[in-house]
């Protein structure tokens, strides 16, 4: 392979032993992120032990003594091309490409070069600053997203989300969340969604778009969004009391969940750090709890595959898939 520019350094690694990697007999303990790619195999990342790929019948461990940087997994991605990416904010922010048979970590190059292409990936930074990476497929740009002029204060980016007309969200900790439209970013800091009340306990962790065009900012708001401003106001969204806590309690710790998800059927989910996972179908809630040997376990993520099957992603007990009923612990 060529590197462009000197912006993508290859790993010296032992392609064998990429090819490879390690069969195991199950997944590790901290399980946080998992995707499909368009081969229908499955890879679940790690806190801890690197990733971990399941083609439906052999699971296979890539840690750092195949290439990877290091054994934290935070983001998985895929490119049009089928290469599959993966991003590791702690201690520092790395990003490795697998084409199937090598990692190559690419090397980002500070700019201001925003654009908004469809075939642009969007990479978290380190925790503990204000940056995003843009990759095109040649090169990753380092870029700075602007600040809120009425919160001009220091934040991180916990999310990013592509939306149905291609828009890209960050969400932050503490300043609220951001639209960028390949124009212009638009921020909306309403008193919710950024954490100046609590501390910044949370941040906009999960941003999703329902089959109305609202968007869910892991709140106990929703938000109608405009592609202009309207008449009546100079905002571009209006603010709507939702479902309110999950559980239907004045005062809860379900306001802020962490991760949320569309099923084929349209209802939302939403997955909370100890008390399992809560389905609202427009009407109704409905909770699953998520336990082992009868104790709440703490989740981190949950993820659609190309089925249509729910998955999360767990701290310490590896990942569970949805059966129809509850949620149980997948054993290949």
């Amino acid at each position: 392979m060529t590197s462009c520019n000197g912006q993508i350094k290859k790993q010296k690694i032992n392609t064998d032993n990429i090819v490879k990697g390690n069969t195991v007999a199950e997944l590790g303990k901290s399980i946080m992120v998992i995707h499909q790619d368009k081969n229908n195999d499955y890879w679940f990342g790690s806190w801890e032990t690197g990733v971990y790929k399941y083609d439906g019948k052999k699971l296979t461990n890539y840690t750092t003594k195949h290439g990877l940087p290091n054994n934290r997994i935070d983001e998985i991605n895929e490119d049009e091309f089928g290469n599959i990416y993966f991003t590791s904010c702690h201690p520092n922010s790395t990003i490795v490409k697998f084409d199937g048979s090598t990692f190559t970590t690419l090397s980002p190059i500070v700019s201001n070069d925003w654009k908004l292409k469809s075939t642009d990936i969007w990479f978290k930074n380190t925790f503990g600053n204000e940056k995003v990476y843009r990759y095109d497929g040649t090169t990753l740009y380092k870029l700075q997203l602007p600040k809120p002029q009425n919160l001009p204060n220091p934040f991180e980016i916990y999310s990013i989300y592509k939306d149905k007309k291609g828009n890209i969200w960050f969400g932050t900790n503490p300043v609220g969340v951001c639209r960028y439209d390949g124009i212009s970013f638009n921020w909306i800091t309403e008193d919710d969604v950024t954490e100046f009340r609590n501390e910044g306990a949370n941040g906009v962790r999960s941003i999703t778009e329902d089959k109305n065009g609202d968007f869910w900012f892991n709140t106990e708001y929703r938000y109608s969004v405009y592609d202009s401003t309207t008449l009546e106001s100079e905002k571009f969204y209006t603010r709507h009391k939702s479902i309110g806590s999950l559980d239907g309690k004045k005062d809860s710790n379900l306001d802020e969940y962490l991760s949320s998800a569309i099923n084929n059927n349209n209802d939302l989910w939403f997955v909370t750090y100890l008390d399992g996972v809560w389905k609202y179908d427009g009407t109704k809630v409905t909770h699953y709890p998520v336990q082992d040997n009868s104790k709440d376990i703490s989740l981190f993520s949950i993820y659609k595959d190309n089925n249509g099957d729910l998955w999360l992603g767990t701290h310490q007990n590896g990942a569970y898939k949805f059966n129809r009923r509850t949620f149980e612990k997948f054993k290949k």
